[in-house]
């Protein structure tokens, strides 16, 4: 294993993780894979409705994970500046 991965694996439990860049890629990735995996089911199977309601599942859970990590930032960023606020007092 290469070093990078061997941090990412070394990281992967450790409070705020989620937040590396490497991990998010990874992420991203596998849900865009099996986005993929669903469009080509959807081709195999005829256009089957599960696969449809599949599709649309994955998508709100890709979605709700990207405005989780997003507003978990923003959060993460208003309580960096209230703490700088905080030491020039």
């Amino acid at each position: 294993m290469s070093d990078s991965s061997e941090e990412i694996f070394a990281n992967i439990l450790k409070p705020g993780s989620f937040l590396h860049p490497t991990f998010l890629a990874i992420l991203d990735a596998i849900f865009l894979l099996l986005f993929l995996l669903f469009i080509a089911l959807a081709f195999v199977t005829s256009g089957n409705f599960h696969i449809f309601a599949l599709m649309a599942i994955e998508l709100g859970l890709w979605a709700s994970v990207k405005w989780f990590v997003e507003e978990y930032k923003k959060i993460k960023t208003e309580e960096a500046g209230q703490n700088d606020q905080r030491k020039e007092e």
